[in-house]
């Protein structure tokens, strides 16, 4: 998923099975912590290291919810729960575009409204330094529009207010040319942190501060962001090619494999970028990061790619998305041997990056569709699909044996009216087993952001204009 920033310029949920459900029982493993990450399925925007979109922590259930409302004129992408509890925020205000970090108390009892503390940092590219990531000390890690990599903390002063206050971990500017920013961010099971550039820079900035970088082929672009699993390996999805990386004997960057994919004649109406919408994802039934998936963005019938962590061995190209729209701007949910695809296409984004090129066709129905894929040693299967219509990127509940999203209500031809609500589904099934109304219409658009599922069992959504909190 690559986050739309640029917004800022700017439902029927049957059934449609394809064959006989086939009930799981427990889905896992998930991936190791990683040591310099905060807590396990809360300290990236997609839950861990390996983008999984899964957690361990229960979410608010299938039954009665209150929801209340942090408007904050800011859109919301990046959203991350440390030991504390407390949630730090990485927002983009409407007015100037500056982005923030907010730290927010998801625990606050009655009306809700307004952050502990508020930091702004340098505005670089609308695409810079919305893949965030806590540290194991609670702190924001975060390449801000100076291609400063910072450190972000948050302690109560002498009078008992909170503060945010920033530490330089690195200086990229010397390896980042201009015009370029950093999209994506992890850190491997070293403590070396690693990026990529929207314009194909990767590099590692390592605990002593040293920095070394490899540039990939000329064209191709970052458009999401990148994952890292246990083996050191880190995975990164340009417009064109699927890659794995490790730090090589003397510390820097080397390409272990490169599998290029279908990336279609044109960028599809509901997605941001001419490639896949998918940060990659690790997943596996035994180390929890056997496997590595993306969605291509082959013309007509997309299909989920999964290969072997380590080789790039083709284990399966799965048509998804059959019964809905044939495209995702999403990261699969990852978890044992299944992996779950939300459709985007046709979701009505006010506006794209620049250079994305044109969509074909321009505008389409936002139908939705998700699809369930289930993978064996010889090849993977579709156990089911649906026409769930998710306007935010959804996640799984390991804990509770859920998935969570928030769905579009309407038509398929969209509309400014549209509303929005809590959805939860069985994993096993695809079926929907609670559906809450949430307020608003336009300025309550989740806009294919990441929830977070935090520790007291509630939902955070960013939407285009702050966050709601359900639970």
């Amino acid at each position: 998923m690559r986050v739309p920033l640029i917004l800022l310029a700017a439902c029927s949920m049957a059934l449609l099975a394809t064959g006989p459900a086939t009930a799981t029982g427990p889905l896992g493993p998930l991936a190791p912590p990683n040591p310099f990450l905060g807590p396990l399925g809360t300290a990236t925007m997609h839950g861990d290291a390996g983008s999984s979109d899964a957690t361990p922590l229960a979410g608010p259930g299938a039954g009665p919810v209150s929801v209340s409302a942090y408007p904050l004129a800011s859109a919301c992408p990046t959203l991350l729960e440390g030991s504390d509890n407390l949630v730090v925020a990485l927002c983009t205000a409407i007015v100037d575009r500056t982005p923030t970090v907010h730290l927010i108390d998801p625990a606050a009892p009655g009306p809700i409204g307004h952050s502990l503390a508020a930091f702004p940092l340098a505005k670089g590219s609308l695409l810079g330094g919305v893949y965030a990531y806590l540290d194991n000390n609670d702190r924001l890690v975060v390449v801000d529009g100076e291609n400063r990599m910072l450190r972000i903390g948050h302690a109560r002063d002498a009078t008992g207010r909170w503060r945010l206050t920033s530490e330089q971990v690195a200086d990229l500017s010397a390896v980042i040319p201009v015009g370029d920013n950093v999209t994506g961010l992890v850190p491997d099971w070293s403590g070396n942190v690693w990026f990529a550039t929207g314009k194909g820079v990767v590099g590692l900035v390592a605990a002593a501060g040293a920095v070394a970088t490899v540039t990939l082929p000329v064209g191709e672009q970052v458009a999401n962001s990148i994952s890292a699993a246990p083996s050191g390996r880190i995975a990164i999805a340009t417009t064109h090619a699927l890659y794995e990386l490790r730090a090589d004997s003397s510390g820097r960057p080397e390409v272990l494999w490169r599998a290029a994919y279908e990336r279609g004649s044109a960028r599809k109406p509901g997605q941001l970028s001419w490639g896949t919408g998918s940060t990659p994802t690790y997943f596996g039934p035994n180390t929890g990061a056997d496997y590595l998936t993306i969605v291509d963005n082959a013309d007509g019938q997309v299909n989920a790619l999964v290969f072997r962590s380590g080789t790039g061995q083709l284990v399966c190209a799965q048509p998804v998305l059959t019964k809905g729209g044939a495209g995702s701007e999403n990261s699969p949910i990852g978890l044992g041997r299944s992996l779950f695809v939300a459709s985007t296409y046709g979701y009505p984004y006010p506006a794209v990056p620049e250079g994305a090129g044109p969509a074909v066709p321009p505008t389409a129905p936002f139908t939705g569709g998700m699809t369930r894929v289930d993978v064996a040693d010889n090849g993977c299967h579709t156990v089911w699909e649906n026409t769930v219509r998710s306007a935010a990127v959804p996640h799984l509940s390991t804990a509770d044996g859920a998935v969570y999203t928030v769905t579009r209500v309407g038509l398929d031809t969209t509309t400014p009216l549209d509303g929005y609500a809590f959805t939860v589904l069985d994993p096993d099934t695809g079926a929907v087993t609670a559906r809450r109304p949430l307020p608003g219409t336009t300025v309550d658009d989740p806009l294919q952001m990441s929830p977070l599922i935090t520790h007291g069992r509630q939902l955070l959504q960013g939407t285009v204009t702050g966050v709601l909190r359900v639970g």
